[in-house]
């Protein structure tokens, strides 16, 4: 069966070239998922913005709706890393919606991947570090609302430690953060667990120790779903990352996750998380090893 993917030609708000966020990585990603032969007709499928219900279970109502008409003020902009106009606040609304998306095809389907996804920076009352809305946060609270499951994982292996989604007192939903210590951000919100790696860590000791964590995590709890950010800003050529994986390390690290909690027969819905590059093709083929790997579990 091929894998269920969640697209949206708006995911791009059409930022320039040299913009610190690269934002052409998404219609480039799905280009690398063409060429790979990972798209499928009916296995490909396109969000609906978020509505404000679903962004407010996760974040302040005033500030979903100084999103919603392009109102933030501009301190908050500011800490985003972008002005909040209209592509992008559409972009957050339907980053939103198509996370939501993929974890409903994921519990019908066992796996499935959002091309967008994993705005980790985005706490409760404000968007921060290129995040507006948190996806991840909001699919796993609509998923509670609806009692479409009772317990959740989100295992969060960007680079960046996820302060974001641990700004939520939500004891159905355990988060895990494995991440470069010294890397952004500087003040933390501690996750219910937190693995700290010094600058430089390559792959053999990453995925050791991720090897000892993955069984502790799934004895935690009879996991309903897994939430996966797969950011790729833990290879060596990521400009903002400071660990040092390789092609084949992020591969490994992917199999290694979705293959764990598959086996145990449990769903997975992966997000693609950071990835900053000048040479954002490169980018979006290391964003495209995770629906690789997905697509051999699919």
């Amino acid at each position: 069966m091929p894998l269920q993917i969640v697209h949206h030609p708006d995911y791009d708000a059409g930022f320039a070239v040299n913009h610190r966020f690269p934002m052409s990585k998404y219609p480039l990603l799905m280009q690398a998922l063409h060429i790979r032969g990972l798209i499928h007709a009916g296995a490909l499928w396109m969000p609906e913005p978020a509505p404000a219900s679903w962004l407010k279970l996760a974040h302040a109502a005033d500030y979903v709706d100084q999103v919603i008409t392009c109102s933030v003020p501009e301190k908050i902009e500011r800490e985003i890393g972008f002005p909040v106009g209209l592509r992008v606040s559409l972009r957050a609304q339907l980053a939103a919606g198509g996370t939501v998306l993929a974890a409903r095809l994921a519990l019908i389907n066992g796996i499935a991947c959002n091309s967008a996804g994993g705005s980790h920076h985005a706490r409760r009352a404000q968007g921060a570090g290129f995040c507006t809305f948190n996806d991840v946060a909001v699919a796993s609270l609509v998923l509670l609302a609806e009692d479409a499951v009772k317990n959740i994982l989100i295992v969060d292996l960007d680079v960046h430690q996820g302060d974001g989604t641990a700004d939520r007192d939500e004891p159905r939903a355990f988060t895990f953060s494995m991440h470069g210590g010294r890397n952004y951000p500087v003040r933390k919100i501690a996750s219910d667990l937190d693995v700290a790696l010094p600058d430089g860590t390559g792959d053999g000791a990453y995925l050791e120790r991720l090897g000892v964590l993955l069984p502790e995590l799934s004895a935690k709890a009879h996991w309903d779903i897994v939430f996966y950010n797969a950011g790729v800003d833990v290879h060596a050529e990521d400009r903002l990352g400071r660990l040092s994986l390789s092609d084949d390390g992020v591969r490994a690290r992917d199999a290694m996750v979705i293959g764990h909690f598959r086996a145990l027969g449990i769903p997975v819905c992966g997000v693609i998380g950071g990835g900053y590059s000048t040479d954002v093709a490169a980018l979006a083929a290391r964003h495209a090893i995770l629906f690789e790997v997905a697509s051999d579990f699919a």
